[in-house]
């Protein structure tokens, strides 16, 4: 099976790590905001800042997921798996790989994986 091109490996990479710093600035910020805020209030003051609480902890998990997902591809790109699609076992388009750079699946295993889910989602 062909090597990943090495202009497109750096590519990626780049992208993958911008990604994450983006991402950590967010969580840092969310957090910063969140504790920023004042505690007292009324009622409906408390339940708005509840409401953001939850939110911020949806948004932070959602965040996590994508940061795992982004260090699972620096290791691939560490041991030489990175752009090698988890269902085919083919090598994954390279427009997917700059568009979505953690992407674990080619198109065609992406359809694969979806076609098993509704299958078995029954």
């Amino acid at each position: 099976m062909a090597q990943i091109a090495e202009n497109l490996l750096k590519e990626c990479k780049s992208k993958l790590l911008q990604s994450k710093a983006e991402l950590l600035n967010r969580a840092k910020e969310a957090r910063h905001d969140l504790t920023n805020d004042e505690k007292g209030g009324d009622e409906a003051d408390q339940t708005v800042r509840v409401l953001a609480e939850a939110e911020m902890l949806s948004q932070n998990e959602r965040i996590r997921n994508q940061l795992m997902e982004i260090e699972s591809a620096l290791g691939r790109i560490q041991n030489g798996t990175y752009g090698i699609c988890e269902e085919t076992e083919e090598r994954i388009e390279a427009e997917r790989l700059l568009a979505i750079p953690w992407t674990r699946l080619s198109i065609e295993g992406a359809e694969i994986r979806e076609s098993v889910n509704k299958r078995f989602a029954r």
